[in-house]
């Protein structure tokens, strides 16, 4: 490694990777605010909103992992560099696209220029000692849903009042204000696997899997999207096979063999983030489309969620410096579950209190699992692992958020096909709501145990 190691340095490396932090989810969760108005100028359905979000995230989880081991070997602050530029530049013109295509094009764009920014956990795992470590990882995890808190709520204001297209322009001065602070303060390189290989076949093989993978479940049940889960399944255990006999793997699976913290730190990301994602994405449009709600208010309403999650990741994370990680993250799951299953008695006139109250304990519970999950999943592998398993862990997240996209796609194409959401199949998207928080509920239940069974990260 290269580069200072003082307390300015790790500070000054702290408030860049936190921006960088902040800037995907505010946009993730601003852009929910205006789907609406999206779908209005394009005629996209509900199942085509989806792909608004669910192009982002495949794309963002095919190069993850790639990029991750590429800043293992040039550089983790050169990858970030250059995923700041891109995501800037993509931002710049999805905010131009001139039709529902061109958009979701520029999503992928974005995503694949935002799975460059997990370098920057990796940086800081790299940077501040095992004792501080989980306060530093959960303010940067504060960052994320700080940018989470403000999104729906200035994603409402700005889709009202300056139209959705003003939600992407907004990156080029925050991509500038990062790009200033790269330059001026964070200074030196991390590289811990310099002069090693890169695994392009391995990178192909993945990469084709998880699209056949993600594309089958979003178009299932057809006979298609059978078919290509099939093939996305046989791809993803060749993959396996191969990064075992691979001499520079991109994903080193033995770092797995023997360490329970890290597979069952990974599964639980990978089966929380499934559970809880789609949330912001169905409650915008039950409020807009269902309790006739404006952007600006549905946006106000739903802050209640990331706000405690900005509120309590911090002291989160610092809990699980003291206390084994596995009890604060399997306690937040379990919190989750909870509002997960009362969020499938919807009704069309639930009362907005209710809604809040059920968004402030799920931002409770995501709270108390993210930072310590992070913590976790990072002090279980050597330092050379870093990258890998910084990026292993956002691939959980994003497939997992995926998933949550595809388990939604799904259920709305069952029950109202490719219709617009109209005051004719409000019923059916209400039940199709309903069902879907049901099954989230089921599958976090299953994530509590698996959160529990990664034993201890520290002796004694």
């Amino acid at each position: 490694m290269s580069g200072p190691d003082n307390e300015t340095s790790r500070g000054a490396a702290l408030i860049v990777v936190s921006i960088g932090a902040f800037l995907v989810p505010f946009l993730s969760s601003s852009l929910n605010l205006a789907l609406p108005a999206m779908g209005k100028e394009f005629g996209m359905g509900a199942v085509m909103l989806s792909w608004v979000s669910s192009s982002y995230l495949l794309a963002a989880a095919v190069f993850l992992i790639p990029f991750g081991r590429i800043a293992d070997i040039t550089g983790r602050k050169r990858i970030f560099s250059l995923g700041v530029v891109l995501y800037t530049a993509s931002s710049v013109l999805a905010g131009l696209a001139p039709s529902s295509t061109a958009l979701i094009a520029c999503r992928v764009l974005q995503g694949i220029s935002g799975s460059m920014f997990s370098a920057g956990v990796a940086i800081l795992t790299e940077l501040y000692p095992p004792g501080e470590r989980g306060r530093a990882l959960g303010i940067n995890t504060t960052a994320t849903y700080l940018g989470l808190t403000l999104g729906p709520f200035v994603g409402g204001l700005l889709t009202q009042h300056l139209g959705w297209r003003s939600l992407f322009w907004l990156n080029l001065p925050l991509g500038m204000v990062m790009m200033v602070f790269i330059l001026t303060t964070m200074k030196g390189e991390w590289v811990e696997a310099r002069g090693e290989r890169f695994d392009w076949t391995g990178t192909g093989v993945y990469a084709l899997s998880l699209v056949a993978l993600m594309m089958g479940f979003t178009q299932l049940p057809a006979r298609t999207g059978s078919g290509l889960l099939l093939l996305g399944v046989l791809g993803l255990g060749t993959f396996i096979l191969w990064e075992f006999r691979s001499r520079s793997p991109i994903l080193n699976i033995r770092i797995f063999a023997g360490n329970a913290a890290l597979a069952f730190s990974t599964l639980a990301a990978l089966v929380h983030y499934s559970a809880t994602f789609a949330v912001g994405f169905l409650l915008s449009l039950y409020l807009q489309y269902l309790q006739g709600l404006s952007p600006q208010e549905a946006g106000i309403l739903l802050v209640a969620q990331p706000v405690m999650m900005a509120l309590f990741s911090s002291p989160a994370g610092k809990l699980s410096d003291r206390l084994e990680p596995r009890i604060v993250a399997s306690l937040g799951m379990a919190l989750s579950v909870l509002g997960l299953f009362l969020l499938a008695f919807l009704k069309a006139e639930t009362h907005l209190w209710v809604i809040v109250g059920d968004l402030l304990l799920l931002g409770f519970g995501f709270a108390l699992f993210s930072a310590p999950n992070t913590n976790a999943v990072m002090s279980s592998v050597e330092k050379k692992f870093y990258g890998v398993a910084s990026a292993t862990l956002g691939t959980m997240r994003l497939l997992g958020q995926m998933t949550s996209m595809g388990i939604v796609a799904m259920i709305i194409a069952l029950h109202l096909g490719k219709a617009a959401i109209t005051p004719s199949v409000h019923p059916q998207f209400l039940r199709s709501t309903q069902v879907a928080f049901l099954l989230f509920s089921i599958l976090g239940t299953g994530g509590v145990f698996a959160s529990l069974a990664r034993g201890k990260i520290r002796e004694g």
